[in-house]
C-alpha cells in the first residue's frame, strides 16, 4: 500500500482545487508544494476543500496587499485570531500573506498607539482591544521562518512598542499592573458566562473607557495580562535582534508577578478574573489555557493544569475536547449553532493550544487533542467556528479559516513535514485515528519542498518513510517523530506515542536503533543518544 500512497502523492496537483485564484499566490504554493493523501477518501477530499477555501479567505483590504480574513460571517481580519495565531500558521503554506497580514495592523495604528481590534473592508475598527494570542511572538516566530526582513520587523517592533504604552496608560485604572477588561468583547469570549452582567463593548464603545456605572468591571483579565507579559518577552527577543537598547523583561516580569498576585489561586491552581469589588469571578473557563499559551508558568504548574482540567472529563477533556466552560459549571451550555464562548469547543481554542503543550513538551496529550478535531473535520460538511463537544457535530458557519487552518496544522502536525522557526523540520510518524464507530486503519503520504528540495514522508504500517528528491533517505518506527535540519540530517527524535517506541532507524546504508518513550526527546550527538527532555505523560482522568 505504501508503494501506492506514494504514487498517488506524486501524482496529486499541488495546487489542487486553487485554480482561478491570484496567481501570485497560487505561484507561492506551488513554491511550497505541499501535497497531502490518504487511504481515506472523505479525509483527503476534504484537505483539498481546505486548501481551496483557504483561498477563498485571502483578499485585499481597504485597497492594500491581500489579508487574511477571519471567514464566514466575518467579513475582515480580527487581531485576536487572524491577526496573529492565524497568520502564523499561515506563513507556513503562504508567507507573503502572512507578512501583509501583521503589517496591516501597523499600518491602520491609531495615532496614541491603540491598534484596531479588526480590519474590515471599510476600514480598521477601534470599538475594543480583543486580544488573546501575544502578536509579538506571533510576529518574531515568522520572521525567524520566513525572513521577511528587519524593515519589517522594526516596523512591527515600534508599532507594538507603542500599542503596550497605549494598554499601560489605559487599562490599569486600579494600580496593580495587570491589564483590565471592561467588556466581553475585550477577550473575544462573547456570550460566555465568565462577562454575564458585563456590557458586551466599553463605555460609549471607547475603548479607554469602562462603564461608571457597571458594578463588576473593570476586571482585572488574567489572559490579557497573560497576553502582555508574554508580549514584552517577545518585543525583548525582537529588540536584541535590531540592536535596541530596550529592556523588556523588566517589565515582562511585572506583569507576570501581577498576575499571580491578582488572578491566581493557588487552592485551585487556576486563574480568575477579579471584580471591581476585588472579588474572583470564578468561573473556569479556557482562561486557563490562554494563560498556559502565554508561556506563563513552570512544568508542574502545567502538568497539574493537564490533570486537574484540560484532561479532565470533568472540566474540559470532552468527547470533542476543549470546551469553552468547564463541563461540570452549571452554567456549561452546548448549543453550538451560534458564536458562543459558554460550552462549544471552539476552533480558535484548538489552534491556540498547540504552543502550549509543546511549549511544555507534551506533545502527547496534544495529541488527546488533535485527533478528534481531525475527525471532527473530516466528517462534517463545512469548516464551521464550533463543535458540540459531546458528538463532533459541526457548529456556527462556515468558510471559517481558523477551522481551515486547524485542519492544515493538525495534519502537518501528526503526519507531515513541519518547519520551525529554529531552522528545524520535523517529520511526524502518526496518523489520523478514527473516533466513533469502527476502527479503519488509515495511512498517510505529505510532501513539502524546503529550500528547493522536495521532501515526502509516508506513513504506512510500522514503519514511516521519508524521501528525498524521490530517493528514500531514512526510515523510523512509527509513533516517533523524527528531527532535521532542513536538509534532513537527523538531529533528534521525540515519543509521540503513549507507549515505548522501539525499533530501528535505516539511514545511508546504516542501522541506528532506537528506543523512546512518551514525550521523551532524544538528540543524536557523535553517533549516540542522549536525553534532552522527558516530561512525564500525564493521563486523562474522569475528575
Amino acid at each position: 500500500m505504501s508503494e501506492a500512497l506514494l504514487h498517488a502523492l506524486r501524482a496529486e496537483g499541488a495546487a489542487a482545487g486553487i485554480e482561478g485564484t491570484q496567481a501570485a499566490l497560487h505561484a507561492e504554493w506551488q513554491q511550497a508544494d505541499v501535497r497531502f493523501v490518504s487511504t481515506n477518501a472523505r479525509l483527503t477530499g476534504r484537505y483539498r476543500q481546505a486548501v481551496a477555501e483557504l483561498f477563498a479567505c485571502i483578499a485585499p483590504t481597504a485597497g492594500h496587499p491581500p489579508i487574511l480574513h477571519e471567514g464566514g460571517i466575518y467579513h475582515g481580519c480580527w487581531l485576536e485570531s487572524t491577526g496573529t495565531i492565524n497568520a502564523e500558521l499561515l506563513g507556513r503554506f503562504l508567507p507573503s500573506v502572512t507578512t501583509s497580514t501583521f503589517a496591516a495592523f501597523a499600518r491602520h495604528q491609531r495615532a496614541d498607539g491603540l491598534f484596531p481590534y479588526k480590519i474590515t473592508p471599510q476600514g480598521p475598527g477601534f470599538g475594543q482591544i480583543q486580544l488573546v494570542t501575544p502578536l509579538a511572538r506571533s510576529v518574531w516566530n515568522h520572521y525567524r521562518l520566513a525572513d521577511p526582513g528587519k524593515d519589517w520587523l522594526a516596523t512591527l517592533y515600534d508599532a507594538m512598542a507603542r500599542n503596550d504604552a497605549w494598554l499601560a496608560r489605559h487599562r490599569d485604572t486600579r494600580g496593580t499592573g495587570a491589564v483590565e477588561a471592561f467588556c466581553a468583547y475585550d477577550t473575544g469570549h462573547d456570550l460566555s458566562s465568565r462577562f454575564w452582567h458585563v456590557p458586551d463593548s466599553p463605555f460609549e464603545n471607547d475603548p479607554a473607557r469602562c462603564d461608571p456605572d457597571n458594578p463588576l468591571v473593570p476586571f482585572i483579565a488574567p489572559d490579557l495580562t497573560a497576553n502582555v507579559a508574554c508580549q514584552r518577552r517577545y518585543l525583548g527577543h525582537i529588540a536584541r535582534e535590531l540592536g535596541r537598547d530596550d529592556d523588556w523583561g523588566v517589565l515582562a516580569r511585572q506583569s507576570e508577578e501581577a498576575l499571580f498576585g491578582q488572578c491566581y489561586d493557588p487552592d485551585d491552581s487556576f486563574f480568575y478574573d477579579r471584580d471591581k469589588q476585588d472579588r474572583p469571578v470564578r468561573i473556569q473557563s479556557d482562561v486557563l489555557l490562554r494563560v498556559l499559551a502565554a508561556e506563563i508558568g513552570d512544568a508542574d504548574l502545567f502538568s497539574e493544569a493537564l490533570d486537574r482540567y484540560l484532561l479532565n472529563t470533568r472540566k474540559f477533556f470532552a468527547k470533542y475536547p476543549l470546551t469553552s466552560i468547564a463541563l461540570d459549571d452549571p452554567r456549561f451550555d452546548p448549543t453550538f449553532g451560534q458564536n458562543s464562548w459558554n460550552g462549544p469547543t471552539n476552533f480558535l481554542t484548538l489552534i491556540r493550544a498547540a504552543h502550549a503543550f509543546e511549549h511544555h513538551g507534551h506533545v502527547v496529550e496534544l495529541t488527546w487533542i488533535m485527533q478528534p478535531a481531525l475527525w471532527a473535520l473530516a466528517q462534517a460538511d463545512r469548516f464551521p467556528q464550533t463543535l458540540n463537544p459531546h458528538n463532533g457535530a459541526a457548529g456556527f458557519t462556515e468558510k471559517y479559516s481558523p477551522s481551515i487552518l486547524c485542519m492544515l496544522d493538525f495534519i502537518e502536525r501528526l503526519s507531515g513535514i513541519l518547519p520551525r522557526p529554529e531552522g528545524l523540520l520535523w517529520f511526524s510518524g502518526l496518523v489520523p485515528k478514527t473516533i466513533a464507530h469502527r476502527q479503519e486503519p488509515v495511512e498517510t503520504a505529505y510532501a513539502r519542498t524546503i529550500d528547493g528540495t522536495r521532501f515526502e514522508l509516508v506513513n504506512a504500517g510500522p514503519q514511516s518513510r521519508i524521501y528525498k528528491d524521490s530517493a528514500l533517505l531514512h526510515t523510523f518506527p512509527a509513533g516517533c517523530r523524527l528531527i532535521t535540519d532542513r536538509k534532513g540530517t537527523i538531529l533528534g527524535m521525540v515519543g509521540l506515542s503513549a507507549n515505548a517506541v522501539r525499533g530501528h532507524i535505516e539511514s545511508g546504508g546504516q542501522t541506528l536503533p532506537i528506543e523512546v518513550e512518551p514525550n521523551e526527546v532524544k538528540m543524536l550527538e557523535s553517533g549516540a543518544w542522549h536525553v534532552a527532555a522527558r516530561p512525564v505523560l500525564v493521563l486523562p482522568n474522569h475528575g
